[in-house]
């Protein structure tokens, strides 16, 4: 997830431009619009080079420079130059791609590396990056992940690494530096339900949540250097059912979760505390729809899900009062299922 600053609200204010980009099933498998106050703009062109499979993961880079595409089929990633005119040619694929299909994907907050969250053993892999891209890979952890890896996250300071996977513990954590992996934190007392779907954390890195198949379906806990606290109490307001995707807004004072049923999409104030009181539902959701993708947009006045049914990806603004009106849907429809949503910035 990217965490960063803007002048204005909703993403129209100063010179930023704002740019959301969609992983999703069929070609072109990625697909990415302009966003402004108003929203969704005209669709940027295809890249020239496509993803070779199902788009599972986006992520752009901390400078916005730079999209990575976690899919299926190899090279299981595919990575792309990034501008304000949209995909640029695409980089050379890493010389030891990752081992199975790509579903989740992160850029540390530094720029310097980007990790894989695949199927098959070591379940996660880390390359280094530069504007050249794909550099060296990182050697795998020395103590293993234990199942099919679906999530990855790097904390803000850049020196935790998380993995959300198919077994127990269902989260595994590592120190980050500039040698890649170190040495695994100890697993948290209170273990989150199956297979950790989404993972992120807190923008002040004080806290880390895992969305997961079992109730309660989103857990989370205090983080410190000493790694896992003691596990924040449930929500009162019970999501109800999978969830497959979370983020924390900007300003880390909401957390917002994708999931299987009716809403879709569930979102809570966030404090040192943990959950607060729901917020209502939004007003417009999408037709009968598993949301796969959650993410704000980098000022924090706009959430947008991606989910199964057209119009695959829905948006909206967003406050300290929670979600406002849905924004229109992108003239130019996305062809199948979205199944991993981000913003970004330049």
């Amino acid at each position: 997830m990217l965490w960063s600053k803007i002048i204005g609200a909703g993403g129209a204010g100063g010179s930023k431009q704002q740019f959301i980009a969609i992983g999703h099933a069929d070609p072109p498998f990625v697909s990415a619009y302009p966003w402004s106050a108003s929203g969704f703009g005209i669709k940027f062109s295809n890249p020239a080079a496509l993803p070779t499979g199902n788009g599972r993961g986006v992520a752009f880079s901390p400078s916005g420079d730079a999209i990575a595409v976690a899919h299926e089929s190899s090279p299981y990633i595919t990575a792309y130059p990034w501008s304000a005119s949209g995909f640029g040619t695409k980089f050379a694929n890493p010389a030891a791609p990752p081992t199975g299909n790509g579903v989740g994907v992160a850029f540390s907050p530094s720029g310097d590396a980007v990790a894989v969250a695949h199927t098959n053993s070591p379940f996660v892999s880390a390359y280094s990056w530069s504007a050249s891209g794909f550099g060296t890979k990182f050697s795998n952890p020395l103590t293993a992940i234990s199942g099919d890896g679906f999530s990855v996250s790097f904390n803000p300071s850049g020196d935790v690494i998380a993995v959300g996977h198919a077994s127990n513990p269902v989260i595994t954590t590592y120190s980050w530096s500039a040698a890649g992996f170190g040495t695994k934190f100890a697993n948290p007392s209170t273990l989150p339900g199956l297979r950790g779907r989404g993972v992120s954390f807190s923008p002040s890195g004080d806290a880390i949540a895992v969305a997961h198949e079992i109730s309660p379906y989103i857990t989370a806990y205090p983080w410190s250097a000493a790694g896992f606290g003691t596990k924040f109490a449930d929500p009162s307001t019970a999501i109800p059912s999978t969830a497959r995707a979370v983020s924390f807004s900007p300003s880390g004072d909401a957390i917002a979760v994708g999931h299987l049923s009716s809403p879709f999409i569930t979102a809570y104030p966030w404090s040192a505390s943990g959950f607060g009181t729901k917020f209502a539902d939004p007003s417009t959701l999408p037709a009968s729809s598993v949301a796969s993708g959650v993410s704000f947009n980098p000022s924090g006045g706009a959430i947008a899900m991606g989910h199964t049914f057209s119009p695959q990806v829905t948006a909206y603004s967003w406050s300290a009062a929670g979600f406002g009106t849905k924004f229109a849907n992108p003239s130019t429809a996305l062809p199948n299922q979205s199944l991993s949503v981000a913003f970004t910035e330049i």
